[in-house]
């Protein structure tokens, strides 16, 4: 049996899609595989997502089972049941481990920059010739999740093969033409009514050498000043609960910006470092919006210049 699973600390809807639509493909070609994970997915799994049909798996693994990482890479936060010395394909979009994985599994270890992993498995239909035989829910999960990762199309990272995927997965799954607008407006309002668990399905502790704030929280939602109005008083307390050296990114689809809130100075420094930021009241806003693993590879090569305190334009 072939394990399709994702990382350890939260489920977002591009780990969720991925699971489900490759453990469908595999099934369709013959190679038994099952859709699991050991955690709960996080807001961007928005109730009407969770409606399309089954969800993921719990699952004892068996000892010959062999496992399929996708949109994760770091094998210190792989999901708990994991073997690492059977884990045979890796598909995954965020920078860091390649050549880790590359060394241990070679062409089988897919990590590349794009939008999202969802097209990375769309590939893969397309590959086998099988798309006419996507179920809609699949099809519906995959392209829910480019919108996400892609930030509507508007993300850094957003590729011409993201925008191809959505475009022939939307009608296959029967998405409305204003999908996205209902789409981010539901996970906001999930968010919304259960900030504190939202905050802490979406964290990252990083580590030192990312030249990032310990803590990164990230939501994205359909208005992001709205939210940080209605809520700031809320997540500063939450913040200040995880450390002091900590930031969240409220990336808002509606304005195609990114707001950062850091409350404190060594967090707002960290970020200047990488970013030309201007901070008033410990919120910086960014345009066009930026992922968390954007900043993630500007610490990246900041290290590997040497150079923590340049300024990465």
């Amino acid at each position: 049996m072939k394990i399709i699973t994702s990382g350890a600390a939260y489920l977002d809807i591009d780990a969720y899609a991925c699971c489900i639509a490759y453990a469908e493909l595999l099934n369709l070609q013959g190679i038994p595989a099952r859709a699991v994970s050991s955690t709960q997915p996080n807001a961007s799994v928005s109730k009407t997502v969770l409606g399309w049909g089954p969800g993921l798996h719990v699952y004892a693994a068996k000892p010959n089972d062999e496992f399929v990482l996708v949109d994760v890479s770091d094998y210190h936060h792989v999901d708990p049941i994991v073997v690492l010395d059977q884990v045979v394909e890796v598909i995954d979009h965020h920078p860091g481990y390649e050549h880790y994985w590359a060394q241990k599994l070679g062409t089988a270890a897919d990590i590349r920059p794009i939008g999202a992993a969802a097209t990375q498995v769309f590939q893969r239909w397309q590959a086998a010739g099988l798309v006419s035989q996507i179920s809609e829910q699949s099809a519906a999960l995959l392209a829910t999740a480019i919108l996400d990762n892609t930030l509507n199309f508007t993300g850094q990272t957003t590729t011409a093969a993201d925008i191809g995927a959505y475009a022939e997965l939307a009608p296959r799954a029967q998405l409305c033409a204003d999908w996205a607008e209902q789409y981010f407006l539901e996970c906001q309002a999930g968010i919304e009514a259960n900030l504190a668990a939202a905050l802490a399905a979406d964290l990252k502790r990083m580590k030192p050498d990312s030249h990032l704030p310990h803590n990164f929280a990230q939501m994205t939602v359909w208005d992001a000043d709205a939210l940080l109005q209605k809520h700031r008083s809320t997540i500063n307390c939450w913040m200040a609960e995880q450390g002091e050296d900590g930031v969240l990114n409220v990336i808002g689809i509606r304005d195609r910006k990114s707001c950062f809130l850091a409350p404190s100075t060594v967090s707002q420094q960290k970020l200047n470092r990488l970013l030309a930021l201007d901070w008033e009241a410990g919120v910086a806003v960014v345009a066009p919006s930026m992922l968390r693993k954007e900043l993630l590879k500007l610490g990246l090569f900041a290290a590997s210049q040497g150079a923590p305190n340049s300024i990465v334009q």
